[in-house]
């Protein structure tokens, strides 16, 4: 099967149903995400969310780092780097991967920390 690489994934078009349907967020979720500053839209004219390709990484992105536990704050600090509108290099997600790898440790290492401190004496 030939893939359509005629699609520029950097213009925008993609509607916020296509990026819910596409990467399973709901779109008030996505909503959400742009309002606090973590994704970016362009508007028609006639006031409608255009989202560019890159979202999809971002959300992606968004869910790794909840998935360690990051705050709101923590997250818009970790794709702060990003350069909007551009799709995340390899070496962009390696920077997040270890920062994520760090903070897992860090509280894996506090968890484990309070679980000695319930064990009997």
């Amino acid at each position: 099967m030939k893939l359509d690489t005629s699609f520029d994934w950097h213009e925008p078009g993609l509607t916020i149903g296509e990026v819910s349907r596409r990467s399973g967020v709901a779109t008030s979720a996505i909503r959400f995400y742009e309002a606090n500053g973590l994704l970016s839209s362009d508007r028609t004219a006639g006031n409608q969310r255009r989202y560019h390709g890159d979202v999809m990484c971002r959300l992606a992105m968004i869910e790794a780092c909840q998935r360690v536990g990051l705050t709101l704050a923590e997250v818009r600090d970790a794709l702060a780097p990003l350069p909007p509108r551009h799709a995340p290099t390899p070496e962009d997600w390696k920077v997040l991967a270890e920062r994520l790898r760090t903070e897992a440790q860090s509280r894996i290492d506090q968890l484990s920390q309070v679980l000695r401190e319930l064990a009997p004496q």
